[in-house]
């Protein structure tokens, strides 16, 4: 993987006006904002960059239903129709591609009945899924629209095809995040780095690489950031968050690369460069084993075969697990810590961190730098409300 540059931190201490915990999707954007406002930051990360859940497969970039519109679905709605132009921006100045592509989404309707309330999920997207000029749509159609992609069968009541969503390869948007690091001014990375304890009163971070003076600290290291944040948060009652487990595979098809992903009952199919396409993903709140697939993900290769008759017999390339990180709440964790200033969350996120992570860390920063965020984040996105929702 590409990455930017990773030195090893002087013996003693060293010190940063940023300090970012965390090398997957939140951390490296946190890095990207951090260079663009000039701030001196210094990124660890305990293992690689992007080795986490933020170094899956899947990459759908899927927006949430457009009824009972609220303050939640317009923040994600605004991140992923403003991630695009982000991407470009990155894509042209390290010269690599990311895999992006708004290529939309296909649900089929299995049922008669489901075909109306699709019908009002589309009144409801041509109010509100507009951007200035751009409008996105949840057509209802009688059959699918892109030939033989998907069978025909599975939808008796229809099938939605929405133009919002998008797919990204995970993989190669940390490859990139990192590239675009590499030539940073502001921005150290140290890579084989972690956490031991902070020392809010000395504003010190003791790693396994020596002391960290820093004037603010984000901590964006997925599922392992609840009890680093938990570990300094008195009064909780239940953890902030835990790690959720998924599995997903990577086939080899020969498949239009435009074609758009497939969801239905929890299982995604997504088209991606390269003639690949990605099959995902459980969401398992208990297991055994975190890094090892099992009959689970055999079960979604099996449904995904019925529903894309092109799947069938596909040599499946690489077959992936990890842990994603779900707050108590659900929703993202982001903001300062209500008894510690200088402890800023980027964390959470779970299924939608991809399409949100560039705008979350972005709020992040302009906190860290003592601003208010360019945007308004959500409430139930701040780790005030999660402690609160952990504290009862």
């Amino acid at each position: 993987m590409t990455k930017a540059d990773s030195p090893a931190l002087p013996s003693g201490q060293s010190s940063t006006a940023l300090l970012i915990v965390g090398g997957g999707i939140m951390g490296l954007w946190a890095a990207v904002h951090a260079e663009r406002l000039g701030i001196d930051a210094l990124l660890i990360e305990a293992g690689r960059l992007g080795q986490g859940a933020s170094g899956g497969l899947l990459g759908a970039l899927m927006p949430h239903m457009p009824d009972k519109w609220n303050a939640k679905k317009q923040f994600q709605f605004d991140a992923l129709v403003s991630l695009e132009a982000e991407i470009a921006a990155l894509e042209r100045q390290t010269g690599l591609s990311t895999g992006y592509r708004r290529s939309g989404r296909l649900i089929p309707l299995p049922k008669p009945h489901l075909r109306d309330i699709a019908l009002a999920h589309s009144r409801d997207a041509e109010t509100r899924w507009i951007a200035g000029e751009q409008r996105f749509h949840w057509h209802v159609l009688d059959e699918p629209p892109m030939g033989a992609w998907i069978d025909p069968s599975s939808g008796e009541g229809g099938f939605v095809h929405d133009t919002l969503a998008a797919r990204v390869a995970p993989r190669s948007l940390i490859a990139v995040l990192a590239a675009w690091l590499g030539n940073a001014r502001h921005v150290r990375i140290a890579e084989g780095v972690s956490v031991d304890a902070f020392d809010f009163e000395r504003k010190v971070a003791s790693t396994t690489a020596g002391d960290i003076a820093f004037d603010q600290c984000i901590v964006a290291g997925g599922h392992q950031s609840f009890p680093l944040l938990g570990r300094y948060t008195n009064g909780l009652v239940r953890p902030l968050g835990q790690p959720v487990k998924g599995q997903a595979a990577l086939l080899k098809v020969d498949v239009d690369a435009s074609m758009p992903t497939i969801f239905r009952d929890g299982l995604y199919i997504v088209a991606h460069e390269g003639g690949h396409v990605a099959i995902g993903s459980t969401s398992e709140n208990r297991f055994d084993e975190p890094f090892s697939t099992d009959g689970q993900l055999e079960m979604l290769l099996d449904a995904a075969a019925q529903l894309v008759p092109a799947l069938r017999g596909a040599t499946v390339v690489e077959r992936w697990a990890g842990l994603r990180p779900k707050a108590i709440d659900r929703d993202p964790m982001i903001g300062a810590h209500p008894d510690h200033a200088a402890l800023i969350a980027l964390t959470g996120g779970f299924k939608v961190s991809f399409g949100l992570a560039h705008r979350l860390a972005a709020a992040a920063l302009h906190i860290a730098a003592g601003h208010q965020p360019l945007f308004e984040l959500p409430d139930s996105f701040l780790l005030a409300s999660h402690i609160r929702v952990a504290s009862r």
